[in-house]
């Protein structure tokens, strides 16, 4: 058995100093600590691999040092020893996230086979991460194009919530990938062997998708002639993606809300409750807060799903990232129909300044279009005609005729922006939402210099 790090929590010290010998001599470093309160202060000067802890003590009892201990550091695992054993504390601690629970009195050699067993379940999802990691260019992360600040601090959280049991609400608007951070995280999690089973909530009349989350029972319904597995059981293993959440019917979210506490559910027409062992991660462009407190979203279920938010920029935060993903797209569908097909500079300069309300999904549909437009292998801005009307630069209106050319307004924001700044280019181009060299580009072309 590998040496460990493990705290003993128990507020009787003859108990206590018991089970710190036990582990001792097994050959693990043990600590000891008198009460809840005590035992945090411990484990926030030093990482521990394993917390056994009692369940009954006064103050904070072993029930909230668990919750704690989970929402401080997840890694670490709690195994809950008890004189009051009951199904209820097993059901309790294992949903509150204990690895398991040993009842006195103590028995050696199940303390020590439950101590081994959670000793390795840590060391294997500590290897799966270093593992994860070290191949970090194939591990999927590298799907998600762009080197901008927002898409760097989303790698990032995707990084820290892939390795977590937690349920991860996504956010973000309409076409900026939600779906494609959901499989990142599941790739990139411990359960990647099992499957990733997606489901639009809103695509579906409440009966349809609680026959599509659920399964059903032979002849559950006229037509159920076999019993059919819905994909809360085909997730099994693996990850459960809940798109356009906030569009789930009211009364599907009390059934999915109890799935959720208590990780089992009934297939329709069935009687006997089947486990859940699937990862729910859950996504909106709706802000689900503002939606539990006016009623239109569960507030109860809302806080189950939002363990932890992971937020994805929409495009008019990443504007550096425009060229990057416009020739990445031009590369996938040239390359489906074997052409080799560039952007013109002129072309790139249009799509910086467009707005792009459906985010990354429109430019790709951009890219698109105009690659079915263009004859030759090269994409001119009279192939973006059709899709660039709505420029992002639009003259005041009013009853004036002299129009200003789309030119002159650029030509004229390009010199406020570089006289606010003093002529310092690095950091026009970030205000401008372009690269140095579409800058430099443009003032040379309006002899800005």
């Amino acid at each position: 058995m590998k040496r460990a790090r493990v705290l003993v929590v128990d507020d009787e010290p003859i108990a206590r100093e018991n089970l710190v010998h036990i582990l001792i001599k097994a050959g693990h470093r043990a600590s000891a600590a008198g009460d809840g309160n005590e035992a945090l202060i411990l484990l926030a000067g030093e990482p521990f691999d394993l917390v056994l802890t009692d369940l009954r003590m006064p103050g904070m009892d072993g029930m909230e040092l668990l919750a704690a201990i989970k929402r401080r550091s997840p890694e670490t695992e709690v195994i809950v020893v008890t004189g009051h054993a009951a199904v209820e504390t097993a059901v309790t601690a294992m949903r509150l996230g204990a690895f398991t629970y040993v009842s006195k009195p103590i028995h050696v050699e199940e303390v020590l086979a439950q101590v081994g067993k959670a000793l390795e379940k840590n060391a294997m999802r500590r290897e799966i991460t270093r593992l994860r990691q070290s191949v970090d260019p194939a591990s999927g992360l590298s799907r998600l194009i762009g080197g901008s600040d927002p898409m760097e601090a989303l790698r990032q959280s995707i990084l820290q919530v892939a390795r977590l049991e937690c349920n991860v609400l996504i956010t973000g608007e309409t076409g900026t990938g939600k779906e494609l951070v959901a499989r990142t995280i599941h790739d990139l999690s411990p359960r990647s062997k099992g499957r990733f089973m997606a489901v639009n909530c809103g695509a579906f009349s409440e009966e349809l998708i609680s026959n599509e989350l659920f399964g059903h029972e032979r002849e559950a319904f006229t037509g159920a002639g076999a019993r059919r597995k819905g994909l809360i059981e085909a997730a099994a293993g693996g990850t459960l993606f809940l798109d356009e959440i906030g569009e789930l019917p009211l009364s599907m979210q009390v059934k999915l809300l109890r799935v959720l506490q208590e990780r089992t559910f009934l297939r329709v027409g069935g009687t006997e409750e089947a486990p859940m062992d699937a990862r729910v991660l859950s996504a909106t462009n709706k802000d689900l807060r503002k939606e539990s407190e006016t009623g239109a979203f569960r507030q109860d279920l809302f806080y189950r799903l939002d363990v932890i938010t992971v937020h994805v920029p929409p495009l008019s935060e990443r504007r550096e990232d425009i060229p990057e993903l416009a020739r990445h797209f031009l590369v996938k569908h040239a390359a489906a129909s074997g052409r080799s097909v560039q952007l013109s500079p002129e072309v790139l300069d249009k799509l910086l300044l467009y707005e792009y309300p459906g985010n990354v999904r429109e430019l790709e549909n951009i890219v698109q279009k105009a690659l079915a437009v263009c004859e030759g292998d090269v994409i001119e801005p009279v192939h973006l005609l059709a899709d660039l009307r709505d420029e992002r630069i639009r003259p005041t209106r009013g009853a004036r005729r002299d129009w200003p050319t789309l030119e002159a307004h650029e030509k004229s924001y390009i010199r406020d922006v570089l006289e606010e700044v003093e002529g310092n280019k690095s950091k026009a181009a970030r205000i401008l939402g372009i690269d140095r060299v579409s800058l430099w580009r443009k003032v040379k072309r309006y002899g800005l210099e």
